[in-house]
Parts: C-alpha cells; sequence; structure tokens
C-alpha cells in the first residue's frame, strides 16, 4: 500500500501539472462555498416559521438564482478552457521519442539519435534490489533531460495501452495503427513512476513505466553509451 502512495501522491514534476492542481484548488473552493451556502439555507428552511399563503412569484429572487449560478460556470471554464489548450500546445521540442505499447511492457526508440532503442519490462521479484520498488521498477528507464520540451508519439503493437505518469499530468492512450502525440516539460530530476491505465489483458497490472529526470550533461553522455551498445 505505501508504494502505491508514493506513486499517486508524488509531488508535481512539470508546470502544467502545477496548473492543474491550482484548477483543482480554485474548483474546490468554489463547490466548498456552493455547499456551505445550500446547507445553510435548507436549515434555515427546516427550523423558521416565515411562511406567505399568498406568494405567487418573486423576481428578484429568481433572477439571483439565475445569474449566480451562470457567473459560477464562468469562474470554472474560463481557467479550465485556458489549460485543456495549454495542456495540447506543443512549442519547439527538443527531442522527440517514440513509445510503442506491447502485451505486456514498452518500447522506446530516440530517433533523433542514431536511433536509439530498447525495450522497457517490469524488473522481476527475484531480480530486484534492495532499493527497488515492487510492481514499479523497470529493468531500463526512459530517461531525459530535465529543463527540456519533450515531444512524445505513442502507439500500440496489439491493443490499446495507456502511457502514464501521474506527477507530470501525462496520461494518454496508445492505439494500434495510430500516432498519438503528447508534450511535456520536467523542472527537476528526479525518478517519475506510472503505470499502463488502459486494461490491455491478464498481464495489464506489471507493465510500469520509470522516467528518469537527469541534467542535459549527464544525458548526452548516456546518449553516447546507448549508441555504443
Amino acid at each position: 500500500m505505501a508504494t502505491w502512495n508514493l506513486l499517486l501522491t508524488q509531488d508535481s514534476s512539470s508546470p502544467l501539472m502545477e496548473q492543474l492542481i491550482f484548477f483543482h484548488d480554485h474548483t474546490l473552493m468554489i463547490l466548498i462555498m456552493i455547499t456551505i451556502m445550500v446547507v445553510y439555507l435548507m436549515t434555515s428552511l427546516f427550523f423558521n416559521k416565515l411562511i406567505f399563503r399568498f406568494l405567487l412569484e418573486g423576481q428578484t429572487i429568481e433572477f439571483i438564482w439565475t445569474v449566480l449560478p451562470a457567473m459560477t460556470l464562468i469562474f470554472i471554464a474560463l481557467p479550465s478552457l485556458r489549460l485543456l489548450y495549454l495542456l495540447d500546445e506543443t512549442n519547439n521540442p527538443l527531442i522527440t521519442i517514440k513509445t510503442i505499447g506491447h502485451q505486456w511492457y514498452w518500447s522506446y526508440e530516440y530517433n533523433d539519435f542514431k536511433n536509439i532503442e530498447f525495450d522497457s519490462y517490469m524488473t522481476p521479484s527475484n531480480e530486484m534490489k534492495i532499493f527497488s520498488f515492487r510492481l514499479l521498477d523497470v529493468d531500463n528507464r526512459l530517461v531525459i533531460p530535465f529543463n527540456s520540451q519533450i515531444r512524445m508519439l505513442v502507439t500500440a503493437a496489439d491493443v490499446i495501452h495507456s502511457w502514464t505518469i501521474p506527477s507530470m499530468s501525462v496520461k494518454i492512450d496508445a492505439t494500434p495503427g495510430r500516432l498519438n502525440q503528447v508534450n511535456f516539460f520536467i523542472n527537476r530530476t528526479g525518478l517519475f513512476f506510472g503505470q499502463c491505465s488502459e486494461i490491455c489483458g491478464a498481464n495489464h497490472s506489471f507493465m510500469p513505466i520509470v522516467l528518469e529526470s537527469i541534467n542535459a550533461e549527464y544525458f548526452i553522455k548516456w546518449i553516447y553509451k546507448m549508441a555504443e551498445i
């Protein structure tokens, strides 16, 4: 259970994820205010003795309860639409990586660097080291430089998969015969964990994703090392 909490509660690692968290908090505050107001009004109605048998209309209150929800929806819709367009925006990517989902592992291709390709399998329990995370670690991590715009092209070789890293606000379907595109920007170094979030077969829960964000200098050395293999 502690491992799953680590996966689901990692701190934000990209500006877009920070914006999504701010939007969540913004919307939650609006919902809390609405809930408090509705509870107060219902409680007031239950316990007061104000009655008026001949009341037929109340244009003022009808105007208020029509305009206020409309304004509330505007306060939610505007930042939501802004985020929607920001998530789809691709701005001069430094590196393009192709990701292919298989039953049940991931393949990565760095076509910008001499066609570097490798498969990423979950680390078996009998090969785990003392610092490994059970069911989350892989033999070959996806390595990228931090503070760089990354474009990822995602597809699948057999069935629909989903490449997902929650702390980066990345979740995109890998569909056979189709290339889907996603972009992200990591603003810190570290290890970021995810899993296939599409039910893709018997071993669906055994194709984790591990992304390692490193300094650009170390990334270049890693590229040279992979090119020699």
